[in-house]
């Protein structure tokens, strides 16, 4: 076999060597560009978080009662002291000693996207309270609200409203303004839903039958902007007020297992 025949076979292995290597050159060169790729978009990404939160911190962001819809209890003046807390009810939550403010007036209907469904519902579970002053006196925010077809039990604090037809993702059992927010999805709920299902109008110059300026207290702040729009988040204190003269908040205690 000549040199040249016996060369053959070396030149092709090198050859593919070569080409071998040319490809894990390629290769790498792809995965160096696609890294370049990855943190430019990661920057890219931190810069544009930086340019939102500037932009919320600035503009105050979101539409639930943050920062930007929240003024000192101060801006008010001067506030009649709150009234001694009434009875616990059985709820072991004060029960206001003035009348009912309204009754509940529902269909069953599904309202605002809220439906009434024959057993309470408990993916999303949490409590508020809701307080009501007209013209400084206290106003009960029924039991019952939400629930078509109540049936009262008795118990030593008061009626408890244990069954029902159906039950409303929002409801009261007591009169002692706990808000139950008992709701097959996690859902940003509204003072406005809670009324909606009362059947009772709330605004900036109505809270149910009563008439006039309305302010409302949210956590021991003043919360401007329309009540409808207060949200309902969990163990939130929330004071309605028609009318003068204006009354501190009043603040309760959420016993377990509210």
């Amino acid at each position: 076999m000549s040199k040249s025949s016996r060369g053959k076979p070396q030149r092709a292995r090198e050859q593919r060597a070569r080409e071998k290597i040319a490809a894990m050159r390629a290769e790498e060169a792809r995965r160096r560009r696609r890294r370049l790729w990855l943190a430019v978009a990661a920057a890219a990404v931190v810069v544009a978080g930086a340019v939102v939160g500037i932009t919320l911190a600035v503009t105050g962001g979101g539409t639930k009662a943050g920062a930007s819809h929240l003024a000192p209890l101060s801006s008010l003046g001067t506030l009649k002291a709150a009234p001694a807390a009434g009875p616990p009810g059985p709820e072991q939550v004060p029960v206001p000693s003035g009348p009912v403010l309204a009754a509940p007036s529902t269909t069953g209907q599904t309202i605002d996207g809220i439906s009434c469904q024959a057993g309470e519902q408990t993916v999303f579970h949490i409590h508020a309270h809701l307080t009501i002053f007209v013209n400084g006196s206290a106003r009960q925010v029924p039991a019952a609200i939400g629930i078509q077809a109540p049936v009262a039990q008795s118990t030593p604090a008061g009626p408890f409203i244990a069954e029902g037809s159906c039950f409303y993702w929002l409801h009261t059992h007591a009169a002692d303004g706990i808000m139950h927010i008992e709701s097959p999805v996690h859902r940003t709920y509204t003072l406005g839903n809670f009324f909606d299902i009362w059947g009772q109008p709330l605004g900036t110059d109505r809270v149910g039958p009563a008439g006039g300026h309305v302010v409302a207290i949210v956590n021991g702040q003043v919360f401007q902007g329309n009540p409808r729009d207060i949200p309902l988040t969990a163990h939130a204190q929330i004071q309605l007020e028609v009318g003068q003269p204006l009354v501190a908040p009043e603040q309760i205690t959420f016993p377990a297992g509210l």
